[in-house]
């Protein structure tokens, strides 16, 4: 019989799966009273992040900033539109690619689920200590840098876009 392989170190894809899980499920009852999926916050949130960009934000970075592959999110996009959650445009620029755009209602349910949110993240700050609370997003930006150094983070996206 072979013998189990001995690992040293926890399981951390699995452990950072199980927090998000353990975040999501504050979260989830809220998105689901607003009649959002956890995909279509994701996008609202990005583009309630970008909401003083009257042009709007270019699907593609939408795709990078929300960690939606294109395919999945066509189809959120074509839900939220269908909702009149979002808009969609030509690019001014460029033709060939879309813009996107939350509306009022959309933008009304970010502003809604913000309060929510941040309240729980208050809540869990308030239990673990801002301090603690910092550090759990130092570390988290370090593994990410460590272990992805070549995905670009919505500010290096930025400074990209505007060369």
């Amino acid at each position: 019989m072979n013998k189990p392989i001995p690992f040293v170190h926890r399981n951390l894809p699995r452990l950072l799966l199980q927090a998000r899980e353990a975040v999501m499920a504050h979260t989830r009852p809220g998105l689901r009273e607003h009649g959002l999926s956890d995909q279509q916050w994701r996008v609202l949130r990005v583009l309630g992040e970008h909401a003083d960009d009257p042009a709007g934000i270019e699907t593609g970075r939408v795709a990078r900033e929300a960690y939606l592959l294109g395919p999945s999110l066509t189809g959120v996009l074509t839900r939220m539109e269908r909702d009149g959650l979002i808009v969609r445009d030509k690019c001014p620029q460029d033709a060939r690619r879309t813009v996107v755009r939350a509306t009022a209602l959309g933008l009304d349910k970010v502003q809604a689920l913000s309060q929510t949110i941040e309240a729980h993240y208050a809540w869990m700050e308030q239990h673990l200590g801002k301090t603690k609370l910092g550090q759990l997003y130092a570390l988290l930006d370090e593994v990410i840098a460590l272990e992805a150094p070549e995905i670009e983070t919505p500010e290096e996206l930025v400074e990209e876009e505007e060369r």
